[in-house]
């Protein structure tokens, strides 16, 4: 059985719980639009002609395939959790990179720039224009804090 995206959306969310850096997770996938799905992680590629689309309602329950990124922290830390994605100039399809810290968005953009550039160097490809979403949080005290970032591909052909 062959499973091909061909649509996907990117999303981005943070937010904050007094009671658990789980629960600020929880609470940014909500956010996100993707915290009723069942999220399953996977890795890098974007096949030929897969097209970018707006966040499509989905059912509650879903198995959901994603490049996800998120990172956690706590009180007076700074996080950032981001995707970035380009397709290949021969249009063969494109790769996604994700990644996290504890600094800011624009530090962050500068490592996923870096993930990118070696990706298409390995591959011996080059890439159109990078895509950057990162989200950034201060998390205020007292609480925990979580970022997510996440290209989720939708439909299938």
């Amino acid at each position: 059985m062959e499973l091909v995206p061909s649509k996907f959306f990117i999303t981005r969310s943070s937010a904050v719980s007094s009671v658990s850096d789980l629960n600020a997770f929880d609470k940014a996938l909500i956010n996100a639009g993707i915290g009723e799905q069942n999220l399953v992680s996977v890795s890098s590629v974007i096949p030929k002609g897969a097209e970018r689309v707006e966040r499509p309602e989905m059912p509650m329950g879903a198995v959901t395939h994603c490049v996800l990124a998120q990172m956690r922290g706590t009180e007076g830390e700074t996080i950032a959790a981001g995707i970035a994605y380009a397709y290949r100039k021969d249009g063969k399809g494109g790769y996604v990179a994700e990644g996290h810290i504890h600094g800011s968005a624009e530090s962050l953009r500068r490592i996923l720039t870096w993930k990118m550039d070696e990706m298409a160097e390995i591959r011996g490809v080059e890439f159109d224009e990078i895509q950057f979403e990162a989200e950034e949080l201060e998390i205020p005290l007292d609480n925990y804090g979580c970022c997510v970032a996440a290209l989720v591909f939708t439909e299938y052909r």
